[in-house]
Formats: C-alpha cells, structure tokens, sequence
C-alpha cells in the first residue's frame, strides 16, 4: 500500500452532480505531487477531502495504512497553507509559528527549541518579535509554510500558496518550496493551475478534468506524452488534425501518410488524431515531399521576441508554427510544413 491513498472518493453536491467522481489517487511517502487544472476540476476539493474539511459521500482516504475517513480534522496531523496564508494578525511571527505546537501542550523549551529551527529553515531568523503586518508577502508566505511545517505532519496539503504573489517573488517562492521539500522530505500534496509552477517542483502531476484523473505521471512524461486530448491543450499542445488508421497506416482526408513514433493507448482506434506543438513544426524545409508533410498559406504573423509564430491555413484547418529563424514570412506567403516523426503524437479523439 502507498503512503497516502484515494480509493474510488465520491463528492457531491446534489444527486446529479459530482464534483469528484471515483476518484483513485496514491502517494509514495516523501514525495511533493501537485494537482493541476482548471478552475472547476475538482483539485481543491480533493485538498479538502484530505485535509477533512469536506466529507466525501463515498470512498475511503488512508494515509500510512490508517484510514482517517470519518477522522476529524484536528486529529489528522497535516500542516495546509492556505492561498490567503491565514495568519493571526494579533501574534507575532514567534507565536504565529508556535500556535499549533501550543495547542498540543508541548513543553515551552522543546516549543522553543521547534520554532527557532524551523524558522532558520525558512529564513525567518531574527522576524520572531514582529507582526505579519510588517512583513513582505513572501516573508508572510514563509511563516505559513513554518507553521505548518513545525508540527512535524504527516502530510502537507499546499492550496494554491503562490497566487497571491508577484510574478518574481513567485518564482523565488517555488524554488523554496522545493528546497524545504529536498531538505525535510516531508510527503506534500500541491495544489496550482499554473503549470509551469507544478512543472518546477513537482515530483508527480495529476492532471484533473471534470472530477476525473487523466493523467498521473512525471512532469516531463506529461510535457512529452500527453495520454488525451484534454491533457494535450491543457499543457500547450494546439495542432489538432484528424486521421484514420487504414491498413496499418496513419492517413488524413486527402490520404497523406503520417509517420508517428507515440501512439499510446491509441493503435486500436480507427479514427485518431493528431497533436503536435507549435515549436516543433519545421517550416519550409529543404524536403518538401514524403510522409508527415502539409502546405498552406501564412494568414497572421505575430512577433514574439526570439521569432514569429504563424497561422497557416491547410486543407486540415488552421496550424499554429513557431519559427526562430532568420527569415521572415509575410502574410499571404505560401509555405511547406514538416511534423517531424519524433514530435508528433497520436491520441483518440
């Protein structure tokens, strides 16, 4: 049995409508995974059926083998950092972090002991005697995280921490939140809609539509091999075109042939589509005929910095293309398109 379980959790809120449904998630100990989506998916009411702040109607929830279903919340043991911090404006930092070690009667010198250590963790060293009100957000967002960290949890439930955070600040927070993660190894559920915020710190992702799990592996297997269609427009992926498996044979409406090296889960449908991202098309490539080749005509150009990104029109429909070259295409141009084998991805549609 893994460290942390969700076996078949059903939540709802009326008869016809679940907001979890069969829900089956498993988290080995030490590890920091982040439930990712949009908003609506259910990710924080997953949170919140862990942390035990809402009841699930069906299902059962067991950390380290204990099943703490109808165990209340002050009992479960888990440090949560709310997206608003929650912090007592009326104590100091010192007691701030110290509150939830003060609620369980430990002795006044082994609480001392606690909070200094973990306040040197978080680089609150020297912060104790101040007031939240005097601290940055990120200082602020740093005495959340001790408090819960110094109960020792067993679990560490993160509801969308960072979204009150500027874009820098942010950045430096996540990469802090991984450091304490390395540095304790504590077993951390993370709950974002910014993937490139999971992505970073994340050992795991579990990509929630609808109630629903789709996905659940490594960032970098979900960044190159999204397993659905949601999941694929869900981490950038916008060429979608239709094809269908014909004598073995990947083949769009015009009968042009696709050599495709992914095809997970998908080889036994016939009609398929096909993904790739807007960077990993060739433009105008030195071979213009063969497998895995389309044309079109340029409609919008928009300057991106580094390059253009092109709309172009195909007999398939329209086609995003990320072009870091030297040549700039005008609109009205007509160009020759390559999907390279390795980049493009066969899913059911």
């Amino acid at each position: 049995m893994s460290y942390v379980e969700l076996k078949n959790i059903g939540v709802t809120y009326d008869q016809d409508h679940y907001i979890l449904e069969d829900l089956n998630l498993a988290i080995e100990q030490g590890q920091l995974i982040s439930l990712l989506g949009p908003s609506g998916c259910g990710k924080t009411t997953t949170l919140r059926v862990m942390a035990g702040l809402i009841q699930q109607q069906k299902g059962q929830f067991y950390v380290d083998g204990q099943d703490l279903s109808q165990v209340p919340v002050h009992k479960r043991k888990f440090g949560m950092v709310f997206q608003s911090y929650a912090l007592f404006p009326h104590l100091t930092i010192y007691d701030n972090v110290a509150f939830g070690l003060k609620l369980n009667k430990l002795d006044p010198a082994v609480i001392k002991e606690k909070v200094e250590t973990i306040m040197k963790v978080c680089g609150l060293e020297g912060l104790g005697d101040r007031f939240p009100k005097q601290l940055s957000g990120g200082q602020r967002q740093r005495v959340a995280l001790a408090r819960a960290l110094v109960i020792e949890p067993k679990l560490l439930l993160l509801d969308e921490p960072l979204s009150n955070l500027d874009a820098k600040l942010r950045l430096a927070m996540r990469l802090e939140i991984r450091r304490l993660h390395e540095q304790l190894g504590m077993t951390t559920v993370f709950v974002t809609h910014d993937q490139e915020e999971c992505f970073s710190i994340s050992d795991k992702v579990a990509i929630m539509n609808q109630g629903v799990i789709e996905q659940f592996a490594s960032p970098e297997e979900i960044y190159r091999y999204p397993k659905t269609r949601f999941v694929a427009e869900f981490i950038g992926f916008e060429n979608f075109f239709a094809v269908q498996l014909v004598d073995g044979q990947l083949k769009d409406a015009q009968g042009r042939v696709y050599d495709v090296t992914y095809v997970d889960g998908a080889q036994d449908k016939k009609d398929l589509v096909l993904t790739i991202r807007p960077e990993d098309i060739q433009l105008n490539p030195a071979e213009t005929s063969g497998s895995n080749h389309l044309s079109g005509r340029v409609t919008v150009r928009t300057f991106m910095g580094k390059g253009y990104q092109y709309e172009v029109e195909t007999d398939l429909g329209k086609c995003l293309v990320h072009d870091f070259s030297q040549t700039k295409y005008q609109v009205g141009d007509e160009v020759h398109l390559y999907l390279p084998q390795t980049k493009l991805l066969a899913l059911n549609k």
